[in-house]
């Protein structure tokens, strides 16, 4: 069985010339002939060389793996109750699955509130998340949660103006926190501010603390979908010019005479502007989130991606060590705006794999009564019954679930339907649902209802956004209602079980087959038929 698809992919705009007669382990057209035009990957590397690593139309998109893990979320099972209930009344009339409770807080006190247990994933400076961003940013607002602020949005504000190599104005990021701020509603949610290696050479998060009020920060080791640092396309040489000054690496060099020759000529259209690797340390670690402390910092986090078990295990004791108000940890194969794509769908460890490595260090530490920072988790999720799967194989340490995808598909979705109704130009299929905002969207009401007048300023996008995450927060509430859990916390690990073998020996739940084994023979026993006849003797 192969697991990736090499060679050809939608991702990168090619496919084979044979589809029906490919090698599994290459990817090559069983016969490559001479004379073939070169739509596969090899292909339109021999004339487009390093363009292909990345996912096109570059900067227009958000991609995902590809690859078919042997092992993934599907391969589990929820299950339900028909007998007790946990976080409610045992009554029928209360135990309905609106009063499920999705409110959580996180971090040192007071924390930060959240009406739903769901967090967007940082948007830094790739094109698709700033022109996105109104939506986003009010989104997470008006649905009550947090939203973070992506690494190099300062580096690539051609308007921000600094001093002895340290930002002192950035306009871009004073408007997207503000953004966040405008629609933020009874001081639920917060907006995070990011960190890479140029970030905090540049001073980034000092300069959001002192100058922005904010208040919650995040240092970020990596994702789940790359192990080097972002990347974006540059279309102007001066732009390339001003981002080398500014630290970055950009490739090919745009200060080479001969390279600007080129450029000015034609040969090539674009520069790439890339981000360094961190190289952690326990000390510089330690040494970081004191600064930030210092400076006035809140709130601070880490985001860590799919690195290789040992470097889960520093994230981990790191984040015990510092007292961190939050850890997310990023699986392979989740999304992003801008990583190589064979890099994301070859690298790093799984969800399965890494969440259930994860589970088994808080274990440790919590035997040793070490301090446990609350946990999100990542890695592609969509919807409610992964949700709900995530809080099961990490219990009782997950108190968030990180994604970005799916609501940032939900804000572009909305944005170009609100565009549509302004051209007079709304497809038929949403043509069925009305011709404006109000009879287009579900939540149109409940909108107008919360925010008044203001609701004719909120951005479309932040409309689809909301809808999505309340379609989400009402599936979750069904299936924790049908397990008789009635607050994430006491969502248990036994409230889902391994359909495979392979599921079970790596997440080291039981086959659903070997459940309540115990329980179930008691059920059965005669002893139960006794109790029966004394109830029966009663009435």
């Amino acid at each position: 069985m192969t697991y990736s698809r090499l060679n050809s992919s939608a991702a990168t705009l090619s496919k084979n010339r044979t589809e029906d007669s490919v090698s599994p382990f290459s990817g090559m057209c069983t016969t490559c002939v001479d004379g073939c035009i070169g739509m596969c990957e090899i292909g339109k590397s021999a004339y487009r060389g390093a363009e292909m690593i990345y996912p096109q139309p570059f900067g227009q998109i958000t991609t995902a793996g590809q690859k078919d893990y042997p092992v993934d979320l599907s391969h589990f099972t929820i299950l339900g109750r028909a007998a007790g209930v946990w976080g409610i009344e045992a009554d029928s009339d209360r135990a309905i699955f609106p009063n499920v409770d999705l409110e959580t807080t996180i971090g040192h006190a007071p924390g930060i509130r959240y009406k739903l247990p769901f967090t967007l994933g940082a948007m830094g400076s790739t094109n698709i998340a700033k022109n996105n961003w109104p939506g986003l940013a009010a989104g997470a607002a008006i649905t009550g949660t947090a939203i973070a602020v992506g690494e190099n949005v300062v580096g690539m504000d051609m308007g921000a103006k600094f001093e002895k190599g340290r930002v002192i104005s950035s306009g871009e990021l004073a408007d997207r926190v503000k953004l966040f701020r405008d629609w933020q509603i009874d001081g639920y949610g917060e907006v995070f501010i990011q960190a890479n290696v140029e970030d905090t050479r540049l001073g980034v998060q000092e300069y959001a603390i002192k100058k922005l009020g904010v208040t919650a920060v995040e240092l970020k080791w990596g994702q789940g979908a790359k192990d080097i640092g972002g990347e974006v396309k540059i279309k102007d040489l001066k732009k390339a010019q001003e981002l080398q000054k500014r630290g970055y690496v950009v490739l090919p060099d745009p200060s080479n005479p001969k390279v600007i020759e080129a450029f000015e000529r034609g040969s090539f259209h674009e520069f790439e502007r890339h981000s360094r690797v961190g190289m952690v340390t326990k000390e510089g670690f330690l040494r970081r989130v004191d600064e930030l402390r210092k400076a006035g910092a809140k709130y601070i986090t880490l985001k860590t991606g799919a690195y290789r078990p040992v470097d889960l295990a520093r994230a981990v004791k790191f984040a015990s060590i510092a007292e961190l108000d939050l850890l997310t940890v990023d699986a392979a194969g989740g999304g992003t705006g801008m990583s190589p794509w064979r890099m994301m769908n070859e690298w790093g460890v799984p969800g399965i794999e890494l969440h259930s490595m994860l589970r088994n260090y808080l274990d440790r530490l919590a035997a040793q009564g070490e301090f446990i920072p609350p946990i999100a988790l990542a890695g592609g999720f969509t919807f409610e019954d992964q949700m709900f799967k995530g809080f099961a194989l990490c219990a009782p340490y997950v108190k968030l679930i990180a994604w970005a995808r799916g609501p940032l598909a939900a804000a572009m979705v909305a944005k170009t339907i609100g565009k549509s109704i302004e051209e007079r130009n709304l497809p038929i299929y949403v043509q069925r649902f009305g011709l404006t905002v109000d009879d287009v969207f579900v939540t149109a009401p409940e909108l107008r209802q919360m925010l008044g007048d203001r609701f004719n300023k909120l951005p479309v996008g932040a409309i689809g956004y909301y809808t999505y995450y309340q379609r989400v927060a009402q599936g979750l509430r069904q299936l924790m209602a049908g397990a008789r859990k009635f607050a994430v916390k006491h969502i248990t690990r036994d409230d889902i079980a391994a359909l495979t073998p392979e599921a079970a020996r790596i997440s080291g739940l039981q086959m659903v087959s070997d459940v309540d084994r115990e329980e179930s023979e008691r059920v059965l026993s005669d002893s139960m038929r006794e109790e029966a006849e004394k109830v029966f003797d009663v009435h």
